[in-house]
């Protein structure tokens, strides 16, 4: 602000200033939050590290919030944000837009920053909503500023088209009484098929200049399977269970092979997907995650072994972050019963 004020006193009372001189040369992001993200991310932070503090100062996270979306306690979270603080402050480092290769440097952390925001909106970690509308559209706005300033990275491309697709959703993912309505039972003439369009087209052009795919344009490509099935039953879900055996290769993470058994158990088979979970239980990471249980309960029912079924809703019903995701696990739990199962 002081940078700009400056500017304009200077256009004010210079008589030689010069009409055609174009600021954004040295200020090429002409967007104050996306600005502040650039600049929050310093390399000299661990990259965990600069997503988290740029969540917290800039994303209007909670540490709660943060700490679900990096599968951690929020002390740990609370800390992360001190040391980087500390850190930064201790390198006296300047608080200035990055430029050239620096701002190449800071994108696979600004990029994560962005879809973070964007998933707390699509499912908050807290509160009674399934959905905070104001959170993803301004992560779609500003991954969709970000792909006008860097037409060449495939990565910024691929980010936006997966933000696009999974935003399509929205309108179906929740019934009249606010209970959540899963992928497989949505009405899909009820998704946003003008956002649907806009985000394969994203993902067309990060395809178009990709010289091999990264973790957004490979998310996107699964969340493209989905939008692309009219009905469910036309789901390539051998396709998404490809992708994500990919994608685990680049990033490898236990919640990315949580996702791909889905995928195994949709194309081969409930017993098949169980397989790929069993090692999951013995992850540290996903000790405390709802969704592990969750979905081995949906397995497990699907196998016809309603009383451990029961058990792991149960315990996921025990991790779940909000009670509208507590009773919607209770109420699964409950439909495993013995009488009331059909």
């Amino acid at each position: 602000m002081r940078t700009r004020k400056y500017e304009q006193i200077l256009r004010e009372q210079s008589a030689e200033f010069e009409p055609d001189f174009d600021t954004r040369l040295n200020n090429p992001i002409d967007d104050d939050l996306l600005r502040l993200i650039f600049t929050a991310c310093h390399p000299i932070l661990p990259t965990d590290a600069q997503v988290t503090l740029a969540l917290r100062l800039l994303g209007g996270l909670s540490t709660k919030e943060i700490a679900r979306a990096f599968l951690q306690s929020e002390s740990t979270i609370a800390q992360r944000i001190v040391r980087a603080k500390r850190a930064l402050s201790k390198a006296q480092i300047p608080f200035e837009l990055p430029q050239g290769d620096d701002m190449e440097q800071r994108l696979s952390a600004v990029l994560a920053v962005i879809y973070l925001i964007f998933n707390e909106g699509y499912s908050p970690a807290s509160g009674n909503s399934w959905i905070r509308k104001d959170l993803y559209e301004e992560a779609l706005r500003l991954g969709r500023t970000l792909a006008s300033l860097m037409p060449a990275e495939p990565e910024v491309h691929g980010l936006v088209a997966l933000m696009e697709i999974q935003a399509s959703r929205s309108n179906a993912r929740v019934a009249l009484d606010n209970t959540p309505i899963l992928l497989l039972d949505q009405d899909r003439s009820q998704w946003d098929h003008l956002l649907i369009h806009r985000g394969l087209s994203a993902l067309g052009r990060a395809m178009s200049i990709a010289t091999r795919r990264g973790p957004c344009v490979l998310q996107a490509a699964i969340a493209a399977c989905h939008a692309r099935a009219l009905e469910a039953s036309q789901t390539d879900w051998h396709r998404i269970a490809s992708l994500y055996r990919e994608l685990a290769t680049i990033t490898p993470s236990p919640v990315i092979e949580l996702n791909r058994a889905v995928a195994v158990a949709m194309a081969e088979g409930p017993a098949a997907g169980l397989a790929l979970t069993d090692p999951l239980t013995m992850e540290p990471a996903l000790a405390t995650y709802h969704l592990l249980p969750a979905v081995r309960g949906d397995l497990l029912s699907e196998l016809g072994r309603h009383a451990e079924a029961r058990t792991e809703f149960r315990r996921a019903a025990d991790l779940a972050p909000t009670d509208r995701e507590k009773k919607f696990l209770i109420s699964r739990a409950v439909a495993c019963e013995p009488g009331i199962i059909e």
